[in-house]
C-alpha cells in the first residue's frame, strides 16, 4: 500500500483486507459502521437495517455470502466475505431484491466486488482507524479491536481548541450531562437514555439517601 493515495475508495477499501479475519459479531459490526458512515441514503427502513448475526448466517445458507473458515464458534470471516456481505447491503440499500442481488453476484470475483463496493461508497468511506464504530457489548477484538483502539487514542491528542458541537442528555431535575460529539462515549457509548441511567446510578451512590 505504500505510496496508495487515500482519497481513492477502492485503496481506502483494501485497508480493511488487513484488518480479517473476524469472527461473525465483529464482521457485523464493522459492516455496520461502515454503512452508518456511507452518505448513501437507504430507500426504506427494510434496508437501512445493519447486518446482524443472523443475518449473516441466512446469507450464508442462500449462498449470497460463502462459508466461514472453521464451524460454530471458531468461525471466521475473511476479506471477501467481508466484500460479499458489504456489497448485499449496499444493493439492497438501492432497492436491489435478494433475488436480483443472488443472481447479480453469481460467480462474482473479489476483485469486482471490491471496485464496486467502493464505487458505491466513494468518499464517503473512512480509513480504519478513522471509522465511528459502534457495536453492543465488548468491542471488537484482535486487529480491528487494535484498529479503533488507535482510533480512539487519536482523539486524546485532538486539538483541544478545535471546533466542536456537543450533545446535551437531560439526567435530571437540575442536571444535564454535555458530551462532546467528537468523545469517544458520544461515538461508540449506548444511547442517550442508558448514558443518562449510567449517570444517575453513579450519582446515587455519591448523594446522601433520600436526596432529590
Amino acid at each position: 500500500m505504500t505510496g496508495a493515495p487515500h482519497h481513492e475508495p477502492v485503496h481506502v477499501l483494501r485497508e480493511y483486507r488487513n484488518l480479517a479475519p473476524w469472527n461473525l459479531r465483529d464482521l457485523a459490526a464493522l459492516v455496520g459502521a461502515i454503512l452508518d458512515a456511507s452518505a448513501i441514503t437507504p430507500i426504506n427502513a427494510a434496508a437501512r437495517a445493519q447486518p446482524s448475526e443472523r443475518t449473516i448466517r441466512f446469507y450464508v445458507t442462500k449462498g449470497l455470502v460463502s462459508p466461514p473458515e472453521g464451524r460454530g464458534t471458531a468461525a471466521t470471516y475473511s476479506y471477501r466475505h467481508f466484500l460479499q456481505l458489504l456489497w448485499i447491503k449496499l444493493r439492497q440499500m438501492e432497492g436491489a431484491t435478494l433475488a436480483a442481488i443472488t443472481k447479480d453476484m453469481q460467480d462474482q470475483t473479489g476483485d469486482v466486488l471490491e471496485r464496486r463496493a467502493a464505487q458505491a461508497l466513494g468518499a464517503s468511506l473512512p480509513v480504519p482507524d478513522q471509522l465511528p464504530l459502534k457495536s453492543k457489548g465488548a468491542p471488537p477484538r484482535g486487529k480491528s479491536g487494535r484498529a479503533l483502539t488507535a482510533w480512539i487514542a487519536r482523539d486524546a491528542t485532538r486539538d483541544p481548541d478545535s471546533a466542536s458541537s456537543w450533545r446535551r442528555i437531560p439526567i435530571g431535575r437540575g442536571l444535564e450531562l454535555h458530551i462532546e460529539t467528537a468523545h469517544p462515549l458520544a461515538r461508540l457509548g449506548p444511547d442517550d437514555p442508558a448514558v443518562a441511567e449510567a449517570v444517575r446510578q453513579a450519582l446515587a451512590k455519591l448523594l446522601p439517601p433520600n436526596t432529590a
